[in-house]
């Protein structure tokens, strides 16, 4: 019986001997009743009984090896996080989780970053993980303003050109949303192309009325083509290492509210709204993340 070399170039593998110990080698072949191999501790060719080694050991730990436990995959993803510092808003000053939406603005001169919720519309709160995916579909009805409740959202900014670092998170699609795109009527739709990092993320001009915030007049025609009565805020978009977002203003906007809304390829607007406002004179911004300064 022969079985397959390995690779010289792989990292060391095991031959796992009958009396508990083991060889580590790079490759090896079997030879009538003798193992050959290339010791990688001695660099050199070896030999001993075929009868020596215990394969069945040895092939469930080369199986292992090529199929590692979840929790090591897991461990290993942690692993790479940590090697690959996230970005560097400001000197001292890092994204301070893997995904999210933050603000960075300055108070005094100094540099802050603010996480920004996301808000619902009419729509009553949900979990983060719903609240990324199922809502992004167009609105229902042929015409709706979508609403936010309150007067002014709960951050604000203290700076008109305020910054944005985006990254959201991957979620899967839910079971009836995978076996709709699996149907035959689905399959005869083209596809939508997913849309560009400067048209999926917009700033909007909210325009506010007693206690409430419209954000945009959304419109739907009878040839199912949405529309949106909206006031863009020019915006630049920079793609950033580990998958961040960077959205900036082109030009410093004037006091008041505003909306950080996520678009769909198919025209519709998620209902999930990160919303700011920009007042020079508000009051601080709770719990900011601020510049490690070192000593």
């Amino acid at each position: 019986m022969a079985l397959p070399g390995l690779a010289q170039d792989t990292p060391p593998r095991r031959l796992i001997l009958k009396d508990g110990s083991y060889q580590l080698v790079t490759k090896y072949e079997v030879k009538v009743n003798r193992v050959r191999y290339y010791s990688s501790e001695r660099e050199d060719w070896e030999e001993l009984p075929n009868s020596l080694v215990d394969w069945p050991a040895t092939e469930k730990y080369e199986k292992d090896r090529a199929t590692p436990p979840p929790e090591a995959v897991a461990l290993d993803k942690e692993l790479e996080r940590e090697e690959v510092p996230l970005p560097e808003v400001a000197p001292g000053l890092r994204i301070p989780e893997d995904t999210g939406v933050f603000l960075l603005e300055a108070v005094q001169g100094e540099a802050q970053l603010v996480e920004i919720n996301q808000t619902a519309g009419d729509i009553n709160r949900n979990t983060k993980i719903n609240i990324l995916r199922g809502t992004i579909n167009p609105v229902a009805g042929p015409k709706q303003t979508v609403e936010l409740e309150g007067a002014h959202a709960p951050v604000q900014s203290h700076v008109g050109v305020p910054s944005f670092y985006i990254k959201l998170e991957d979620i899967p699609p839910t079971p009836a949303e995978t076996n709709k795109s699996d149907s035959a009527a689905s399959a005869q739709k083209p596809q939508a192309q997913p849309l560009s990092p400067s048209d999926r993320f917009r700033i909007l001009h909210v325009e506010v009325k007693g206690n409430k915030r419209i954000v945009a007049g959304v419109k739907r025609e009878l040839t199912g083509k949405i529309s949106h009565d909206e006031k863009i805020v020019k915006t630049t978009v920079n793609e950033l290492r580990g998958g961040w977002l960077k959205l900036t203003p082109t030009e410093g906007i004037p006091p008041g509210e505003y909306a950080l809304v996520e678009m769909a390829e198919n025209g519709g607007m998620n209902l999930y709204i990160w919303d700011f406002g920009v007042n020079p004179k508000a009051p601080a911004n709770p719990n900011p993340w601020k510049p490690d300064v070192k000593k």
